[in-house]
């Protein structure tokens, strides 16, 4: 039962990937359409291929943990098979406008919540993470 169930959650992660990358090359042309500017076509390519690469990701990562969720059912732990990765795929790395960010890769076992705490990513970016005691 266990298999199937993994089989038809990575066939819906494939799937979902597909209509994302359909809508990256919809959302393209809808931009080129509306623009005469070179470089705004050279920007809508750009976040065409950069949603591609996105889509592709969380495929990977929604794999990933199906495979996961797989072997602890194995061993007697707890299952959650889906269909989205929700991210970066451990041990990947995904370079984009705010700089590159490389997931660490390693089993977790016993947690709740996310598997990264704030400031294990590398990125660039200005984003900044307030707990519940922070105003």
């Amino acid at each position: 039962m266990q298999p199937a169930k993994e089989k038809a959650a990575n066939v819906a992660a494939s799937a979902k990937a597909g209509m994302e990358k359909t809508k990256a090359v919809v959302g393209e042309k809808a931009e080129k359409l509306t623009t005469s500017d070179p470089v705004q076509k050279q920007m809508a390519t750009e976040k065409k291929k950069e949603r591609i690469h996105q889509a592709e990701m969380d495929k990977l990562a929604a794999q990933e943990q199906n495979a996961a969720s797989r072997q602890a059912a194995a061993t007697g732990g707890t299952t959650a098979y889906t269909a989205s990765g929700g991210g970066v795929a451990p041990g990947h790395t995904m370079t984009g406008a705010h700089g590159t960010t490389t997931v660490p890769t390693g089993t977790t076992t016993g947690m709740v919540g996310t598997q990264y705490p704030p400031g294990t990513t590398t990125g660039t970016g200005s984003a900044t993470v307030q707990g519940p005691n922070t105003g």
